[in-house]
């Protein structure tokens, strides 16, 4: 491979290639959904409503900034329900819920696409079963996809041996649906669904300093045994980033 020919993606070239005037949404055709829907039978679990949690209210960004780090050691303490739904409302949370499209979130992406998908992988919150959620930002609330005891080592498989990812209270799964950025922007859709998944992890390195907790980006995996465990298509879905989270020691004063 050239590793130099790559370094174009990195730019912003094709911009000056793309006819916009021929992406579906030039063309007409209608927006795709913002969030895949529920399945015929399953009832979303709701979350605390983020206006009524406290976390971070104490906590100076200067601090926060400083404080950011990756955390790969993690307690057996668990993480509590109303902590992971801060957490998801901090990373993909709607701002505004009375707010008609598009529907501003805690994080930004180009052209408020939001092209991500959040699965959490729960190991270790109390009162909530051991298994795989979708995230539902529009309503706040968890869909179950299925429950699963082993997830822990599942998890640490597909990540290539990273153990320390099965040992987390919950790991956060970003998969993207790309044709919601390719709907507006064609062929330069795929370099910035990258750099909203980089927005929403650093949003989670920061609100986990709020709940005395931590977290690490990991960007190697397997392809094909993430996608399989998150029972996705690997093709108009699939995996791009995740990030295991759980409460850390705390540094003495």
């Amino acid at each position: 491979m050239d590793v130099r020919g790559n370094r174009e993606f990195l730019k912003d070239s094709i911009r000056l290639e793309i006819d916009f005037s021929a992406t579906d949404q030039s063309r007409g055709v209608p927006t795709p959904p913002i969030e895949k829907p529920v399945p015929p039978g399953v009832t979303p679990l709701p979350l605390a409503e983020p206006t009524s949690l406290s976390f971070g209210k104490n906590l100076d960004l200067a601090s926060a900034f400083a404080g950011r780090r990756s955390h790969r050691k993690f307690l057996r303490e668990s993480l509590s329900p109303e902590e992971l739904s801060f957490l998801l409302w901090a990373t993909q949370g709607i701002r505004d819920p009375g707010r008609k499209q598009p529907m501003l979130r805690t994080v930004p992406s180009a052209g408020a696409r939001h092209a991500l998908e959040t699965y959490v992988a729960v190991l270790r919150v109390n009162g909530m079963d051991s298994g795989l959620y979708r995230y539902l930002p529009s309503s706040h609330a968890l869909v179950p996809e299925y429950p699963a005891s082993d997830l822990g080592k599942r998890l640490a498989k597909a990540c290539l041996g990273q153990t320390f990812i099965g040992e987390a209270a919950a790991v956060f799964i970003w998969a993207t649906i790309p044709y919601r950025m390719e709907w507006r922007y064609g062929l330069a859709a795929h370099r910035v669904i990258p750099m909203d998944a980089g927005h929403v992890c650093q949003n989670l390195y920061l609100a986990c300093q709020a709940i005395s907790a931590g977290t690490c980006a990991v960007a190697a995996y397997h392809q094909q045994l993430m996608d399989q465990l998150l029972r996705i298509d690997g093709d108009e879905e699939f995996a791009l980033y995740l990030a295991p989270v759980g409460k850390v020691e705390l540094p003495q004063p």
